[in-house]
């Protein structure tokens, strides 16, 4: 299951722990907090003041090397 800007970040890093270290990196350190948990991907990102896009595309590179390993 790929990422998009729409899927929440609680679900990011159930699912895929593999991409913790790519939001980690643009500074999203409270991964664990309530709000993370109903917040998307796109929302996290506005906040942060990063464009959603290239971390959307990190974060599926990140997954599909997992799973080709």
């Amino acid at each position: 299951m790929e990422v998009n800007e729409k899927t929440l970040i609680g679900e990011i890093v159930r699912n895929h722990p593999e991409a913790i270290e790519v939001l980690m990196s643009i500074g999203m350190h409270c991964l664990g907090c309530p709000a993370s948990q109903m917040e998307s991907l796109e929302e996290a990102c506005a906040v942060h003041g990063f464009d959603s896009t290239p971390v959307v595309e990190a974060i599926n590179a990140r997954i599909r090397n997992a799973a080709a390993n």
